[in-house]
């Protein structure tokens, strides 16, 4: 979509903006076949911000991904050629984009004869459920398939119609109508393995890949991650054509080494860092240019710098500088950055932080306190624990709890981190002196204290 509509001619466009009598010196008008390119005026610059912001929100350029999208590119195509690919896992702290990178992936399957499952694992979600529900689509879809009828006979005639539920109360597939129902073990690792099986063997049968995408997959309850290895593991040994890409935080690395220890050898682990460089540049100057903007290496640097080239940050501050332009402006300056870098702050404090902030409990937020009292980060929770004034032992809940919250991550031996970039500049930001004794002051109001 482009700054005026992305739908309109030229002329058509120019026609509306007179009947709506806007007084403008120049227009902007796109073409229908290349809607981002500027052809003239600063209507774009006007009334356009061409960064994106949001959770997952595809930006405007994907920078520094060029290699890991080819990568991907690649195995998508080998496995529709029906050779089995490791599994994909993309790692990396909040804010570097690795669910723009999956959704960025998934868009190459467009083309191609791949079924695709999007999943994003939430508390309140079913895993299994949102498989199932996937497994449905994917067997009726197959079932249309000339190829399929003599494979998918040998169930139909048993099922008429065949369906997939889930019950996770007791731990069984339905796999049919006519009150036939596929007795499971009782083991969802098993039961899901069968499940994956009959999948891949109907796609190998028909033609197609199945490629699940699965986001935030540190959430996923370790029987559910023991499963999902072990199901793809069988397709893998059986050649079928299914595989996964998931995104997460580094503490999927740990699970997945802890429920299989053939993990390693069953995934590609690729990291997602911030960007450096000529490719943080390109995130905050490529967005621009189809609206004729551009920067000054001074501005360039201090973005940089500012936001230390995590994307969702790039985002976040050059859509702050973009709001304060001057109509007529073209060119981007240190001033203009730096009279937005308030906003920036307050805008990242209020959502992107405090949403996460209002999780913790009081304690909770004791020790993430502590954390920033730190000299530096990773930090032991020894020196957490003498910050705080207590025993390690007494904290080591607090330290599970904030883990599980995904608040923190386990960065080598007694050693923690936050997952969030720099979250712990946003607790001196609400508390500067970081005084724990100060943490009951800061916290009365917030939503989440439980």
């Amino acid at each position: 979509m482009n700054a005026v509509s992305g739908h309109f001619t030229p002329d058509c466009s120019c026609a509306i903006l007179q009947r709506r009598k806007v007084e403008m010196k120049k227009e902007v008008c796109y073409t229908k076949t290349n809607k981002k390119r500027r052809v003239t005026g600063e209507t774009g610059m006007k009334y356009a911000d061409p960064y994106t912001p949001g959770a997952g929100f595809m930006p405007g350029h994907i920078a520094g991904r060029k290699e890991t999208l080819e990568r991907a590119e690649k195995y998508l195509n080998t496995i529709v050629l029906g050779y089995p690919q490791q599994s994909v896992i993309y790692y990396g702290l909040r804010g570097v984009g690795k669910t723009v990178l999956l959704n960025a992936i998934e868009c190459k399957t467009d083309d191609m004869p791949i079924l695709i499952g999007h999943i994003e694992i939430a508390e309140k979600r079913n895993f299994t459920q949102q498989i199932t529900n996937y497994s449905k689509k994917f067997i009726h879809k197959m079932s249309f398939k000339e190829t399929a009828k003599d494979f998918v006979s040998r169930v139909q005639d048993l099922l008429k119609a065949f369906t997939v539920t889930y019950n996770p109360e007791d731990q069984s597939f339905k796999v049919g109508m006519e009150e036939r129902e596929y007795i499971v073990t009782g083991d969802l690792s098993e039961d899901l393995t069968d499940l994956f099986v009959a999948m891949g063997k109907m796609a190998d049968k028909t033609g197609y890949a199945i490629c699940f995408f699965v986001d935030e997959i540190q959430y996923m309850k370790e029987e559910e991650i023991a499963a999902l290895v072990n199901a793809i593991h069988r397709c893998n040994q059986l050649r079928l054509p299914l595989m996964i890409f998931g995104a997460g935080l580094p503490k999927i690395l740990k699970t997945l080494g802890k429920v299989k220890s053939y993990s390693e050898r069953l995934f590609r682990f690729e990291e997602i860092d911030a960007l450096s460089g000529q490719d943080a540049k390109d995130a905050i100057v490529k967005p621009a240019e189809p609206l004729g903007g551009s920067y000054t290496e001074e501005a360039l640097r201090w973005i940089i710098s500012e936001t230390q080239g995590y994307p969702y940050f790039i985002q976040e501050l050059c859509s702050a500088i973009w709001e304060h332009l001057n109509p007529e402006q073209t060119v981007i300056g240190i001033d203009d950055v730096k009279g937005a870098v308030l906003k920036f702050y307050e805008n990242l404090d209020r959502g992107f932080y405090r949403l996460r902030y209002d999780r913790c409990t009081p304690k909770e937020k004791m020790f993430i306190f502590a954390m920033a009292k730190c000299e530096k980060l990773p930090c032991s929770i020894s020196n957490v624990a003498k910050i705080m004034e207590t025993e390690v032992s007494s904290i080591s809940p607090y330290r599970a709890q904030l883990i599980n919250k995904s608040m923190i991550y386990a960065t080598g031996y007694a050693e923690i981190d936050f997952t969030v970039p720099g979250f712990d500049q946003f607790l001196k930001r609400l508390n500067p002196e970081l005084q724990l004794d100060e943490v009951e002051k800061v916290q009365k109001g917030d939503a989440g204290d439980e």
